[in-house]
């Protein structure tokens, strides 16, 4: 998401759109306002109907107290990853139902339908899976990049540590190393990272400390 490319196709679909969804906290900062702009589209401007931040409907978590660029890719109004706990998606259906009505009233029912049965399914979902995240609750994790923090409050993770030395700055030697002998000490219980992430960091850890 931090890379998407505002290339002709994309403009071209941007033009007749009538609802953009992102995820928002400025996560598409990158390419988003230059896709508004070159698209001249009132709908998805920002504060239109048709413009849509599902951030804009979760209390947000990792909201920097201070804006300092030198601590890497912060994002100033609080931790774009809200996927990572699914509660955080049924506030954000709710509130996608409510626009889809407004935008296209005319099938306002078929919208509420749809909403009904994703939400008993989502709950049903939920249910199995806290049961089954029973035993990852209060773990030791390290994390390759601050992604975790819903996550993280949902099962009560402790994250003691994390690859990057900062938000977006890839791991150094130093920097593992460093890791290394601090996990010597208390080490954590597994190491988490995204499958668009290298893993290399990840298992060179792994190997050295035995952690999973």
């Amino acid at each position: 998401p931090h890379h998407v490319q505002a290339r002709p196709s994309l403009l071209s679909k941007a033009r007749k759109a009538d609802l953009l969804i992102c995820t928002g906290a400025e996560l598409e900062i990158g390419w988003l306002p230059l896709l508004q702009r070159k698209t001249g589209n009132s709908k998805i401007q920002d504060g239109a109907d048709g413009y849509f931040m599902a951030s804009d409907e979760v209390s947000m978590l990792g909201i920097p107290t201070v804006l300092d660029r030198s601590q890497g890719d912060v994002h100033a109004m609080g931790n774009p990853h809200i996927q990572t706990d699914p509660n955080n998606i049924i506030d954000v259906a709710s509130a996608l139902n409510g626009r889809l009505q407004t935008i296209d009233p005319a099938h306002s029912d078929e919208y509420q339908q749809r909403y009904e049965d994703f939400l008993l399914r989502w709950k049903k979902a939920l249910k199995k899976w806290n049961k089954q995240a029973e035993i990852l609750r209060g773990k030791r994790i390290i994390v390759h990049h601050k992604s975790w923090v819903y996550m993280n409050d949902w099962l009560n993770l402790k994250q003691v540590a994390a690859l990057e030395p900062k938000p977006g700055i890839p791991p150094t030697t130093e920097h593992l190393s460093q890791l290394l002998q601090k996990m010597k000490h208390k080490p954590a219980d597994v190491i988490i990272y995204a499958a668009y992430q290298s893993s290399r960091s990840a298992h060179w850890l792994s190997e050295k400390t035995g952690i999973k």
